[in-house]
């Protein structure tokens, strides 16, 4: 997928590659939806794999989201993968954000 990471101040990366994945049922760590004041966290929780350069494990705020067309991901929790020294890609757990709509 192309997506774009969006954060604070209007920044907005260059779109990239990455691979987005749904998990599956399989363990109950996942379940829980959460309101948040843009909308509803659903309780789709999603595999991200990224290359490097997209560091997710270095973004110090939750107002960052990974953006593909008009859907939006919420980052819960991001880790590099390491080959030696190198970092090879990273991957996280991100939520699709639901908006409400009123």
């Amino acid at each position: 997928m192309s997506v774009r990471l969006c954060g604070p101040n209007n920044y907005s990366s260059e779109y990239y590659k990455c691979f987005i994945q749904p998990l599956r049922y399989k363990n109950k760590m996942y379940l829980d939806g959460v309101n948040t004041a843009i909308g509803f966290n659903s309780e789709g929780h999603y595999l991200y794999i990224g290359p490097a350069r997209h560091d997710l494990t270095s973004i110090q705020s939750s107002d960052f989201r990974i953006a593909f067309g008009s859907e939006k991901f919420k980052i819960d929790r991001a880790e590099k993968v390491y080959f030696g020294d190198s970092v090879l890609y990273v991957w996280a757990i991100i939520r699709k954000i639901v908006e409400v709509s009123e």
